[in-house]
């Protein structure tokens, strides 16, 4: 071989002058962005984003219990055309997954909630709005996005979270879910050893380590304050005062079922719980009026020996049939733990971490990456399992996965 035959084999990268799509084409998987994020974002805030409660034992335990299930492929069919599309509450997505609630987003974006709704928006998923978030429900409405869902705290002054869900509903949000695993605040350890808290309380170590990041303070100055966005019913004095111990302050310690049942009455649109729910609570609810369950446990962020939400899956599908719809988080990564949840008998799957890991590192168009390499992991997985189809794969779970729990 001469040096004519071996330079047509070399096909040199033609050099991209786009920082963002430079970044773009050398990210493969959902976890790269967290490398781009841990080295962008002071360390405090990535440790918000990155811990959980306690020793962290639930973290783990979610990936694991994804990792653990191996899948059977069915091999010798035609699998030359997939369809991940499906529907939610009457609205299509292109694929099932969607952007789970999450608090203080511009806190790792300036246009944190925006930028991650528009890009759920691009790619024909639903995006939930966080009562914590930092945009207010008008303001990320205003993206246009047809699929919007709000996730409720219910607080212990009502002024604070009911006027929420009629702005919700006036702005058109399709979806209601009442977050219940959260009465109480968990006990996030990375969180208090930084200071990072409400009100904060930094260490040397934690003012040092932001000094460092002089781009992300740029960025942040240049930006609006960020803060509680929708709670407008009260005076900010109001709010300050409520949350000047502890942001769980603001919570409902004492939220039942009788706060459900009013909730329902309040809202006449699909209605959801969001927690580690099991069979006994799933049927109760369902008699009240819920129509589908987020099943969660907020990431590993709240109760530390939690059940892992993959494990909880296949019980609760039983228990309320078929057709009730059920979308799961805590612990997604991959394509494959996309497949293994709908083998189980999810309807979709929502991402926490992976889509805020590429919002602090690309903004827009790196949540939508994010999104783009799920799909495609989504459906290289089925076409290598041997199904064309979310219904499919729903199907024959109980072929396709070896389930050693």
């Amino acid at each position: 071989m001469n040096l004519q035959e071996v330079l047509e084999l070399i096909q040199l990268r033609r050099f991209e002058r786009d920082p963002v799509q430079r970044l773009i084409n050398r990210t493969h998987m959902p976890d790269d962005f967290r490398v781009v994020a841990k080295r962008k974002l002071p360390k405090a805030v990535f440790d918000y984003v990155e811990g959980g409660a306690e020793e962290e034992i639930a973290i783990a335990a979610n990936r694991q219990a994804f990792k653990r299930r191996k899948l059977n492929p069915q091999l010798l069919r035609d699998v030359s055309v997939t369809d991940l599309t499906g529907e939610l509450f009457g609205q299509p997505f292109q694929v099932p997954i969607g952007i789970a609630p999450t608090g203080y987003t511009r806190m790792m974006h300036p246009t944190g909630e925006v930028s991650s709704c528009l890009a759920a928006k691009a790619k024909g998923i639903p995006y939930t709005l966080s009562t914590m978030g930092t945009t207010t429900i008008e303001d990320v409405a205003a993206t246009g996005h047809p699929n919007l869902w709000f996730q409720l705290y219910v607080t212990n002054d009502r002024r604070l979270s009911d006027p929420l869900i009629d702005r919700a509903g006036a702005a058109g949000y399709k979806a209601l879910e009442i977050t219940i695993d959260t009465v109480v605040t968990g006990r996030r350890t990375r969180d208090m050893r930084n200071g990072l808290t409400i009100p904060p309380q930094l260490s040397p170590s934690t003012i040092i380590d932001i000094g460092r990041r002089p781009g992300y303070w740029v960025r942040m100055l240049r930006s609006p304050a960020i803060g509680f966005a929708n709670f407008t019913a009260l005076s900010t004095e109001e709010v300050k005062s409520a949350a000047s111990t502890r942001i769980g302050s603001l919570f409902d310690h004492s939220l039942n079922w009788s706060d459900v049942e009013g909730i329902r009455k309040r809202w006449d649109g699909p209605l959801l719980l969001k927690g580690p729910i099991g069979p006994a609570d799933a049927q109760r609810a369902l008699d009240i009026g819920v129509t589908g369950f987020h099943l969660s446990n907020h990431g590993g962020r709240q109760l530390d020996r939690c059940t892992p939400t993959i494990d909880m899956l296949a019980p609760l599908r039983a228990s309320v049939g078929a057709d009730v719809p059920i979308v799961i988080d805590s612990g997604v990564r991959h394509g494959a733990d996309i497949a293994i949840a709908v083998a189980l008998g999810a309807d979709s799957t929502f991402i926490g971490r992976p889509y805020v890991y590429g919002v602090a590192a690309a903004g827009q168009r790196g949540v939508e990456h994010v999104i783009r390499l799920l799909t495609d992991q989504l459906q290289s997985v089925m076409q290598l399992s041997g199904v064309t189809s979310l219904a499919e794969l729903r199907k024959q779970g109980p072929e396709l996965l070896n389930d050693p729990a």
